[in-house]
């Protein structure tokens, strides 16, 4: 059953801004929640409905502070690519297709987690499914903070470890844009009249590699370029989507402010903005009690379940930075996140619904 119905998610491909795709979706998981005996409410956005569905508790913990449960619908894969280079397969105990990792697996495990608690006694639940999430949730930000206010404990359906740990904090995550406006003239008869908008990005760029270089422990990936039109023509604009990864918030406050401080080299218009950003989620004796707790809950189901730090950002970062204690990495194993040969290890989706239902039953 678990497969037939991951199947059906990766079936529907719903790539990030596609609001046409990820609001059906959107609709799929509602009815589903529905009918699992949620409460649920659409929180609409130009580039894709955000969803948050609540699960009343049940026995004499129903008054308790509920579990919150964070997950996304949105892909990196555009529509097509399932009939492409990523077709749904089957093999060697392995189910690859775009998304099947990142991260409609978690999804399918919330709900079958949910069908194996009917009837026992837990807290309230709450999960909040975002349609922007692999652009940093920059729409999502907002509702992620205001649904974690008062919930006693934080979960991630994003993919664990390789080994199946869980996710114990992570890195920082922020998205920044330079864009650059210079001046457009003929490239041979009268060069001199204008401002190359893509020799200013470069030097920017440049400029960028030195501040990440006087900082420890920072990432820096220049995402996508874009600039110009014609070799014959001084281009008049330019632009550089920048990912930056840090693991601390001193860090990344002093990186961002370099960043935000750049001048330029030539008569060019400079501008800098974040895209989206996700404050570092750093350890914490909360985080450590709640593993704890997660470690008896998966040996309760015949598990060993461990923990480590991750590089990676995701909308736990929010929770964790905000000191609510918070887990990831509660997605079934696989490989291959944002690549072609991304796979789930198919027994695995089984074994973390029983331990997401043992977690929902003891904490």
């Amino acid at each position: 059953m678990m497969i037939e119905r991951l199947r059906e998610y990766v079936g529907a491909e719903t790539p990030t801004g596609d609001a046409a795709a990820l609001n059906a979706f959107a609709d799929r998981l509602g009815t589903r929640y529905a009918e699992l005996g949620g409460t649920v409410r659409r929180m609409p956005t130009p580039t894709g409905d955000h969803l948050v569905a609540d699960f009343p508790g049940r026995g004499p913990r129903a008054t308790e502070a509920p579990l919150l449960f964070l997950a996304h619908h949105d892909t990196v894969w555009p529509i097509g690519q399932l009939q492409g280079a990523m077709p749904w397969r089957e093999q060697d105990g392995a189910i690859h297709g775009p998304g099947v990792f990142d991260m409609k697996g978690g999804l399918v495990v919330f709900e079958t987690a949910l069908e194996q608690i009917a009837g026992r006694d837990h807290r309230p639940l709450r999960i909040v499914v975002v349609a922007d999430e692999e652009i940093g949730s920059p729409s999502a930000r907002s509702l992620v903070t205001a649904e974690a206010k008062g919930v006693y404990a934080a979960f991630g359906f994003e993919p664990p470890h390789p080994n199946g740990d869980l996710k114990t904090s992570r890195w920082g995550s922020t998205r920044v844009r330079i864009e650059v406006t210079g001046r457009e003239a003929h490239a041979a008869l009268d060069p001199a009249s204008g401002v190359s908008a893509i020799d200013e990005l470069v030097d920017q760029l440049i400029a960028v590699r030195r501040i990440v270089a006087d900082h420890d422990e920072v990432l820096c990936n220049v995402g996508t370029i874009t600039g110009g039109g014609r070799t014959n023509v001084v281009p008049g604009s330019a632009a550089a989507d920048i990912g930056f990864r840090f693991v601390d918030p001193a860090t990344e406050e002093s990186v961002l402010r370099a960043v935000g401080e750049l001048q330029q080299v030539r008569d060019a218009q400079l501008a800098v903005r974040v895209l989206s950003n996700r404050p570092a989620w750093q350890p914490s004796a909360a985080t450590d009690e709640l593993m704890a707790k997660v470690i008896a809950a998966g040996r309760s189901v015949g598990q060993e379940i461990g923990g480590a730090a991750a590089t990676g950002a995701a909308d736990t970062n929010l929770t964790g930075w905000l000191g609510i204690p918070t887990l990831d990495g509660l997605g079934p194993l696989g490989k291959g996140a944002h690549a072609v040969h991304e796979q789930v290890i198919a027994a695995t989706l089984t074994e973390r619904a029983d331990l997401v239902a043992a977690i929902i039953k003891t904490i």
